[in-house]
């Protein structure tokens, strides 16, 4: 099962809030000598795709802007027109 399918597995499972942004596969969990998570030594999450749709360019200069903030924010290569911010991690104040 792929990261997309995971994350519309558990988006039909779970109101939206819960569904994580970044799912890290892993054999066992770091732990530290007291038995507790290393969260130090936890790997970095790997981008992935938000959406199934192909990435699709901004179409006005609206657009532009806002996929560049986003991009920067995200720290992104690559945001489409219909991806989704908080799937892509960027989390709610």
């Amino acid at each position: 099962m792929t990261n997309l399918q995971l994350r519309e597995f558990l988006a039909k499972q779970f109101p939206a809030f819960m569904v994580p942004s970044h799912i890290v596969p892993l054999e066992k969990l770091p732990l530290t000598p007291n038995g507790k998570l290393n969260r130090r030594a936890l790997p970095e999450p790997e981008d992935f795709p938000a959406t199934n749709q192909p990435t699709a360019a901004p179409r006005t200069a609206t657009e532009s802007v806002l996929a560049e903030i986003w991009r920067e924010v995200l720290q992104r290569e690559q945001v489409g027109l219909h991806d989704n911010f908080f799937h892509l991690g960027g989390i709610p104040f």
